[in-house]
């Protein structure tokens, strides 16, 4: 089989690929050698003109997974919404099931990566997602719909429980013990004047479980 004549194909092949080999064997027991085999006769020098090294593989699919889970980008320019809206409506969407196959099974590949890269790369979009977030807390101040306080603080405080405490990568946990997180976190964000976890969102929590990649058991 020739090489693709469109660049962007083979990269998305070989992104692919590595997924669905990094979510089977793991990242660290899959080589290069392995991505080349299946890769449908495409060849080894197919993939090195597009990647030098497995992590090169592994940071390009690290930038896939932040970018296409934005929430909070997507939402704030929603009309008809309020600050406390939109972020309700962000945190119910990245439940959304048929939007988001491609990106959990990224994060189920991701998640189980022994690497400092996926930490890092999570610090460096929670540092880009936060002057969004704080817009969005800053107007559902304005507008009433979020009590009024430091939205700066609001906004680290939300980043530390959601994006930080809830990861297993850092904080592993069983399903039953993530559901207890989900819940403290609904409370203190209730208790704060910030109750962007409604009813629909506890209802599908679980989904964010499988998200992260939680498994039932420890």
């Amino acid at each position: 089989m020739p090489r693709n004549k469109h660049p962007e194909e083979t990269i998305k092949k070989i992104l692919d690929v590595s997924l669905e080999l990094f979510l089977e064997k793991g990242y660290e027991q899959t080589t290069v050698l392995d991505i080349v085999a299946n890769l449908g006769g495409l060849t080894r020098g197919a993939f090195y003109h597009h990647f030098k090294t497995k992590e090169d593989v592994l940071n390009a699919l690290l930038e896939k997974y932040f970018t296409e889970n934005a929430p909070f980008e997507r939402v704030k320019g929603e009309k008809g919404l309020n600050g406390l809206g939109k972020l309700t409506k962000a945190m119910n969407n990245m439940l959304t099931v048929e939007k988001n196959v491609g990106i959990t099974k990224t994060a189920q590949a991701l998640l189980s990566v022994s690497n400092p890269r996926f930490l890092a790369r999570l610090l460096q979009s929670n540092r880009e997602v936060a002057p969004i977030l704080q817009s969005l807390i800053e107007e559902g101040i304005e507008d009433g719909s979020i009590k009024p306080g430091n939205a700066r603080l609001l906004t680290e405080l939300f980043i530390l429980l959601v994006h930080f405490w809830t990861f297993p990568t850092i904080f592993p946990d069983t399903r039953e013990v993530f559901g207890e997180k989900v819940l403290i976190i609904k409370q203190i964000l209730d208790t704060l004047g910030l109750p962007c976890l409604d009813e629909s969102f506890m209802e599908k929590h679980e989904i964010w479980a499988e998200l992260l990649n939680i498994t039932p058991e420890a």
